[in-house]
């Protein structure tokens, strides 16, 4: 925990206190009073909860770099790369309570009960999830508890992998010539849901681009259901693989063939998909270092950042 003099600083210009130390005329000088202060008041830390981006470091942002090098603790999903993890102070405790689809996992409640134990210890927690921490990231469930319980929470936005993988390998989500609306929607929604909320016919209607998480699993439902609801088979489609790091690959593919090329190209979570006729409007973007770029037409592509040529 960060020194005496430092929590000083902290709860001495804090606005809620400040009546309270005028009363009892306590000067910068006695900070040694501290201590017994912060007893008495029972003062918690505050939680961070911080959007890392899709993976590369450097699509960090400046506040959340800031937020990691000087948090007390810090809390983190399995998709937070070393890079950034690393960046962490000496004395930072760090906790891994990673989520992969089909391996072990910390439970949400246990997360939830460590992030919440942290702050009552007067920490200052960063709660550092991939992406963006409101998109598909239990972000809203994580606040909502943290708010019942009297904790204090900042929001970080980051990048998510639903505009970042896209972006990465030149395809516009938006184009005049081909979409003015864009959908993020989950392929995976809870199981245990009464009532499944996505309709994959509605949006094969109400939508020009569809961006969709976690769907890989049950892609030959999905594409199933989105040609049932009138989208024309030959739709060019995208699925991009561990977008923005060194093994990032992209298959570009008509709808109909795409499950057996998904399975063909053995690609796995994470990865996004991409629906659309925005897909046909991909352009090459040469600051990214792609790994593997699967083509209907061409069996294998390298492309490399112009620095390293």
């Amino acid at each position: 925990m960060r020194s005496v003099k430092k929590e000083a600083n902290r709860i001495l210009f804090c606005p809620v206190f400040s009546e309270f130390f005028f009363k009892i005329n306590i000067a910068t000088t006695e900070v040694h009073l501290l201590p017994y202060l912060l007893m008495e008041i029972n003062v918690s830390g505050i939680v961070y909860l911080v959007g890392a981006g899709p993976g590369d470091p450097e699509l960090l942002t400046l506040k959340a770099l800031r937020l990691i090098k000087n948090c007390d603790a810090l809390v983190h999903d399995a998709l937070i790369p070393d890079e950034i993890t690393k960046e962490a102070g000496k004395n930072t405790e760090i906790f891994h309570v990673g989520k992969r689809a089909g391996k072990c996992s910390v439970p949400q409640a246990e997360t939830n009960a460590l992030i919440l134990k942290l702050a009552k210890e007067g920490k200052n927690v960063v709660r550092l999830k991939g992406g963006d921490p409101f998109v598909f990231s239990r972000g809203g469930e994580e606040v909502s508890i943290l708010e019942k319980n009297g904790i204090s929470v900042e929001i970080v936005p980051g990048i998510t992998s639903g505009i970042a993988a896209p972006t990465y390998f030149g395809i516009p989500l938006t184009h005049r010539d081909a979409a003015s609306s864009v959908t993020f929607v989950t392929g995976h929604e809870r199981v245990d849901k009464e009532k499944k909320t996505v309709n994959w016919r509605d949006l094969a209607k109400s939508s020009d681009s569809l961006v969709i998480f976690m769907g890989i699993k049950n892609i030959e439902f999905i594409v199933e259901e989105l040609i049932l609801g009138g989208l024309d088979k030959s739709t060019k489609c995208a699925v991009i693989q561990e977008a923005t790091l060194k093994n990032q690959k992209c298959l570009i593919e008509k709808l109909d063939n795409l499950p057996d090329k998904i399975k063909d190209k053995e690609f796995l979570a994470p990865s996004i998909i991409i629906i659309g006729k925005i897909v046909e409007f991909k352009v090459n973007n040469n600051i990214t270092k792609v790994s593997d770029v699967y083509l209907p037409d061409i069996n294998k592509v390298q492309l490399y950042n112009k620095s390293q040529k």
